[in-house]
């Protein structure tokens, strides 16, 4: 059996996108999303409820939110949750849960965007190339982009 982590959710974003960069390059951002329910109950009143969530997101992506997202942006993440544990400069164990993106966009529900693919960093245009990042993908998730098709090869885009 295997088990299933993800999520996808739809909301603002309520702090500006921190891009930063590890001591060997890689880029990250975060940022907080923050998602709205609302509902009648039963005696016809209307209820509301605010769950805020952390977003991470890696590579060109987290570079990509830094350039095109503000806070106050409708978007719709898509990505898994996982918990991790620190230690304050005081001493004390935190324990925080977050989303890792595995996809980012916005919402065109009550907006609209202007799309501009971005130059790729091997020379190719921004899109999917069928090659991703091996480089740091475990060795299941390798396997798995080799048997991507190469859209190239076709002279096809795939959107």
């Amino acid at each position: 059996m295997t088990s299933s982590n993800s999520i996808t959710i739809v909301g603002n974003v309520t702090r500006e996108p921190e891009l930063r960069f590890t001591p060997s390059g890689q880029a990250n951002t975060r940022f907080g999303v923050a998602v709205n329910r609302r509902w009648q109950d039963r005696g016809g009143e209307w209820q509301e409820a605010v769950s805020f969530f952390d977003v991470v997101a890696w590579r060109e992506m987290a570079e990509n939110i830094g350039q095109s997202l503000q806070k106050g942006s409708r978007v719709i993440v898509t990505g898994r949750l996982e918990q991790r544990s620190y230690e304050t400069k005081e001493g004390q164990k935190r324990s925080v849960v977050e989303v890792i993106a595995d996809e980012v966009g916005p919402s065109l529900r009550w907006a609209t965007v202007d799309i501009h693919r971005n130059e790729r960093k091997d020379g190719q245009s921004g899109g999917y190339s069928g090659g991703g990042n091996a480089e740091s993908a475990p060795p299941a998730a390798e396997a798995a982009m080799a048997t991507v098709p190469n859209y190239e090869e076709y002279g096809d885009e795939p959107f």
